[in-house]
């Protein structure tokens, strides 16, 4: 029996809005704990009607955190209906200057969310002062981590810039290819600039955070290791030599102990693979393997089961990391919640190389943009976003407008592991207190953070979503309450 209803709103550092109900019996033990989703955005009905050249651009504005990613599954999904192929068809400078930009967008991202929303964690504990536990406590007390967050993602952001036209709800990327190419100017403002603001002292400072990292899970094992820790599949786009690969490859899915489950497969052909619940209590989306079933087949997706799917990392000091990475466990699939910032510091050294090896090809400085084929009715665009696989799926008419639209986010894939993590963290913390207090509510934020979610990218409807209103009088009494 329910005796008692823990609230969690709003769920503070991540980016969107949402909340956490635990429900706690006479003993004061966990019986059922959630994340909520409470907005609503829609943008599958959105694109309903515009043309398809549009998607691009429009997508952008689900969120202003990650527009570059929505940005490009788009319009590789629009390659597809060009006909341009399906991620490897483009000229070399096209995709140079998209993979160039990627890499800027997840640059910038990991570098965000780990300085600004978890570092405050790491350095005062789960049970810091709440006054403090901030990024404006970090900038008062730790300045050089704080202002080496803000200058990498300026990096980062400066990237986008140069190869979309905008730091945000940029236009780089259009149907076919790019718009423009890069300037030797444009590259040496990034390439060769004053430090700290170029692309070798970038890598220097991604190599730094990841040892800061490395240090602090040495002396807190019991806390990173322990923590929110519980077995799942894991899947991510992976390169065909099984290197990783953060803009276009083959779907994997690995089980817990490392077997595929997903062999390589056409994203093409993801709703083969990839089915899609809705639940009562939310407005995402609960995605699911479907050979495997609604029970069982829900996966992780982001830094850690990327980590978990590939085989190799291809560039030199991210896979000298990744050796490190992988030895901890031996080989098999890391199911440690907060190793999740290990894999992304990881990545953001992967990024740091990439953009480096980019801005010194002279590919970038091409004038062949865009290439067009037979045109298509329908395609599929599959992103590795910072945050983990990204599903853009259009269907076009006659007309050249959106018919239909299919939206499955990073955030939405993992939405069932961030539940498990809540439920997880809940019981660890809150079992037989008799006092819940701001650290316990505190620590099932932390698991939840740990999967850096996008909450206002995640929420869009296929078919009939939930919808729950309540009518109340001028003394509070509920007087009516309709469900959907």
């Amino acid at each position: 029996m329910i005796r008692k209803k823990v609230t969690i709103e709003p769920v503070t550092r991540v980016e969107g809005h949402g909340k956490v109900t635990i429900h706690l019996d006479r003993d004061n033990n966990v019986v059922q704990s959630r994340l909520h989703i409470v907005e609503f955005r829609g943008f599958e009905r959105f694109a309903q009607g515009r043309p398809y050249w549009e998607m691009p651009v429009l997508v952008q504005r689900l969120c202003g955190i990650c527009p570059v990613s929505h940005h490009l599954a788009a319009a590789k999904a629009l390659d597809v209906i060009v006909g341009a192929g399906t991620g490897n068809g483009l000229t070399a400078t096209g995709e140079k200057m998209r993979r160039l930009m990627h890499y800027g967008q997840f640059f910038q991202s990991h570098a965000l969310h780990f300085f600004h929303l978890v570092s405050p964690d790491l350095l005062f504990g789960i049970d810091g002062d709440v006054a403090t536990r901030n990024i404006i406590g970090v900038a008062m007390k730790h300045p050089d981590l704080a202002v080496q967050g803000v200058m990498m993602r300026k990096f980062g952001q400066e990237i986008i810039k140069l190869t979309a036209g905008k730091k945000i709800h940029g236009t780089g990327a259009i149907p076919g290819g790019i718009n423009k190419n890069l300037s030797i100017e444009e590259r040496d403002s990034v390439l060769k600039a004053a430090d700290p603001l170029n692309a070798e002292h970038m890598v220097h400072w991604a190599q730094g955070a990841l040892d800061f990292f490395k240090k602090y899970q040495e002396g807190n094992k019991d806390f990173i290791d322990k923590f929110s820790y519980f077995p799942s599949s894991h899947m991510s786009l992976v390169r065909e030599d099984g290197a990783l690969d953060l803009y276009h490859g083959k779907l994997r899915a690995v089980d817990s102990d490392g077997n595929k489950i997903l062999n390589d497969v056409d994203y093409q052909d993801y709703v083969d693979y990839v089915g899609e619940e809705v639940k009562s209590w939310s407005y995402m989306k609960f995605p699911y393997l479907r050979h495997i079933g609604k029970k069982d087949g829900w996966y992780r997706v982001g830094p850690l089961a990327r980590l978990n799917t590939v085989d190799f990392i291809p560039t030199p000091l991210a896979q000298k990391e990744f050796e490190i990475y992988k030895a901890y466990t031996n080989g098999l699939p890391n199911n440690m919640c907060m190793h999740m910032h290990w894999a992304r510091l990881i990545e953001t050294l992967h990024a740091a190389e990439m953009i480096k090896i980019l801005l010194e090809d002279p590919d970038l400085q091409g004038n062949d943009l865009v290439i067009k084929g037979t045109k298509q009715k329908e395609g599929v665009g599959l992103i590795e976003a910072p945050r983990g696989t990204l599903f853009h799926h259009y269907k076009i008419n006659d007309n050249d407008q959106i018919k239909m639209a299919n939206l499955i986010v990073s955030t939405t894939n993992n939405n069932e592991p961030m539940n498990k993590a809540v439920n997880f963290v809940a019981k660890s913390y809150m079992n037989g207190e008799r006092e819940i207090t701001e650290p316990m509510k505190n620590a099932v934020e932390v698991a939840i953070r740990a999967y850096d979610p996008c909450l206002s990218c995640a929420t869009h409807a296929l078919g009939k979503m939930p919808l729950d209103i309540k009518l109340f009088d001028a003394d509070n009494k509920l007087i009516d309450q309709k469900n959907s």
